[in-house]
């Protein structure tokens, strides 16, 4: 396509080229047009650089060179929050963006309502979480001046995805997951209200393991991962829409955009993403235009645990997009050795 003389270029959903690195990014990057436009939910997902990538293709040369960017924005305003260079990079950007939230376009949509619902583990299962968060220190001092950011952000998921099913963590491990008992209620209260649900898991693994239980159970769902090809994905889509299934079973990557799926008025995410914006999408996928009905959001959290301390991450660096459009706090890229809190925090 690179090739090709366009007289516009469009990107929807233009997170996808976040990654300037990416194969994606570069090809983007060589499409030759004469007006660009790059259409997104969430411009800044985790750090700046990927604000740099949407406008490499949108107005490339605005921002400078991509080391330069990095010097002059991204270091002193994650690093240090520093004002002077929040105010000279929104006054570069702001000229070429239009945004608008769901309240603006939207004021016709039913209530949403937000609640976060604590999950107590029980002793077997705390004591099981604990040993690995402790082994978990202990590997990465074992690491030491070899440690990377790969190696803690490992040893974070497989706290998170314990949180979910210790068996997640520990194939071997027959210990019950709480979490999934407390869905189970909640999900038996809903259908006796004859309510709908859309159920988001970033962990396949958890999401088959609720399968598994709704399976037991009798409970009629539909289900969409990564995998889920593309026409198949449509007539799933189209069936729960038309009425089949109590439950949509969704990966968080694979259904955050691009759906409508207002048949269901509740939505539940089993764990925490870094960036709540992200969520906001998935969550949007009922609370859109052609729901007529108020949508409840639950979130899962597991009492004491690495969850609780990504979703305060939430409240205190809630959206670095904010920070440069509305001017709220920044939310920088985390250090390793804030990686490494999350993980310590609780001793």
């Amino acid at each position: 396509l690179g090739a090709v003389s366009w007289r516009i270029a469009i990107l929807d959903e233009a997170q996808s080229i976040k990654n300037a690195d990416t194969k994606r990014a570069e090809a983007s990057r060589r499409l030759n047009a004469g007006f660009r436009l790059a259409l997104t939910g969430t411009p800044v997902e985790n750090d700046l650089d990927e604000l740099w990538s949407l406008f490499a293709f949108v107005n490339p040369g605005l921002l400078g060179g991509r080391d330069r960017f990095a010097r002059r924005f991204v270091t002193p305003i994650a690093r240090d929050n520093d004002a002077s260079a929040k105010a000279t990079l929104r006054a570069l950007i702001c000229p070429f963006l239009l945004r608008r939230t769901k309240a603006q376009v939207l004021s016709e949509l039913p209530s949403r309502t937000e609640q976060t619902l604590l999950v107590e583990q029980g002793p077997q299962e705390r004591a099981f979480y604990e040993a690995l968060r402790r082994r978990a220190l202990e590997r990465l001092d074992e690491v030491g001046s070899e440690r990377t950011r790969i190696h803690i952000l490992a040893e974070i998921t497989k706290l998170r995805q314990a949180c979910c099913h210790p068996a997640l963590a520990a194939p071997d491990c027959e210990i019950a997951s709480a979490k999934l008992e407390t869905l189970l209620d909640l999900i038996h209260n809903l259908r006796e209200g004859r309510h709908r649900a859309l159920v988001f898991s970033q962990f396949v693994g958890h999401l088959r393991k609720v399968r598994a239980a709704l399976d037991a159970q009798g409970v009629s769902y539909q289900y969409l991962d990564g995998s889920t090809p593309a026409p198949e994905r449509e007539k799933r889509v189209a069936a729960f829409q038309a009425g089949a299934g109590d439950l949509f079973l969704i990966s968080l990557k694979a259904g955050g955009f691009g759906l409508n799926l207002t048949a269901a008025d509740y939505v539940i995410h089993l764990d925490p993403w870094w960036n709540p914006a992200v969520e906001d999408q998935a969550s949007d996928r009922a609370h859109r235009i052609g729901q007529l009905r108020p949508v409840t959001i639950y979130r899962l959290i597991v009492k004491d645990s690495i969850e609780e301390r990504i979703v305060a991450l939430h409240r205190h660096k809630r959206d670095l997009a904010d920070a440069l459009l509305e001017g709220a706090d920044a939310s920088g890229r985390l250090s390793e050795e804030d990686l490494i809190d999350l993980i310590r925090s609780g001793e």
